[in-house]
C-alpha cells in the first residue's frame, strides 16, 4: 500500500497550523488537486473533539474523483485524523500532528496511506498522487505565511 510521511518545522505556532489544516472548507483555494470540498455534517463530540464528514473532489487533467471522509479534529491534543468512508479507494488514512517547538514554531507531521480500488486508477493516479503529497506540506506552509504573515528572519 502506498504511503507518504513528512515532518516539517514551520515558523508558525502549533495552534495556528492546526487551525489552518482544520479549515477544510478552504482547501480548494490552495491544496494541490483539490477541486472542491463539501461539508455534509459537523458534530461536536462529548470528548471535546469535532467530527466533520466531507466530500472532496480531486482532479488531475481529465480524471476527477470524489470521496467521502470523516475528519476528527482533536484541538486539545493538536491532532487531526482523516478516515476514508466512500469513493475510489479501498483504503485511505491521513494523520496530522502539530508539535509546538516555541510560541512561534512547530513541527507539522503529515502521514497518508492509501490504496485505490481500481488497478487502472492506481496506475493512472498513483504517481501523480505521490508527487502531490510531496507538495502538500509546502502548500500549507505557503498558506500559513499568507494568512499569518511571513516569519521574520532572525538577526544574530
Amino acid at each position: 500500500m502506498p504511503q507518504f510521511s513528512s515532518k516539517r518545522r514551520v515558523q508558525h505556532s502549533a495552534a495556528q497550523m492546526f487551525d489552518l489544516v482544520a479549515d477544510v472548507e478552504r482547501y480548494p483555494e490552495f491544496v494541490p488537486m483539490c477541486q472542491s470540498l463539501r461539508i455534509r455534517q459537523r458534530l461536536q463530540n462529548p470528548d471535546g473533539t469535532e467530527t466533520v464528514i466531507a466530500d472532496m473532489t480531486v482532479s488531475f487533467k481529465l480524471i476527477s474523483e470524489t470521496f467521502t471522509s470523516r475528519v476528527t479534529l482533536d484541538r486539545a491534543n493538536l491532532k487531526i485524523l482523516v478516515e476514508y468512508l466512500k469513493g475510489p479507494f479501498s483504503h485511505l488514512e491521513n494523520r496530522w500532528t502539530f508539535e509546538a517547538k516555541s510560541d512561534t514554531a512547530c513541527d507539522v507531521g503529515f502521514f497518508i496511506a492509501y490504496e485505490f480500488r481500481s488497478r487502472m486508477l492506481a496506475v493512472m493516479m498513483g504517481a501523480m498522487f505521490d508527487a502531490a503529497f510531496q507538495r502538500f506540506a509546502a502548500a500549507f506552509e505557503t498558506r500559513a505565511d499568507a494568512i499569518y504573515g511571513r516569519p521574520r528572519a532572525r538577526v544574530s
